[in-house]
């Protein structure tokens, strides 16, 4: 079983809009420990505008929200 690190998409606003979202990025803003766990991103909050993500598991509706902000999803798993 491997550990998985939960963000969620309203969490993503102290990054601002525009930016790309990833593991190392979360780890360096303290949203994840950083530990090498796969990250999961979940739907609760608003999304940032135009954000790019890259993590390895994205719920549906997390996905929905970020590309209705203008952002696309990539699966880095």
């Amino acid at each position: 079983r491997k550990d998985v690190e939960i963000v969620n998409v309203g969490e993503l606003a102290r990054l601002g809009d525009g930016v790309t979202v990833d593991a190392e990025l979360l780890a360096q803003k303290g949203l994840i420990r950083g530990s090498g766990a796969l990250v999961k991103l979940l739907g609760e909050g608003d999304a940032p505008k135009n954000l790019t993500i890259k993590l390895d598991r994205v719920s549906a509706s997390a996905k929905a929200k970020v590309e209705a902000a203008g952002g696309t999803v990539e699966l880095a798993g």
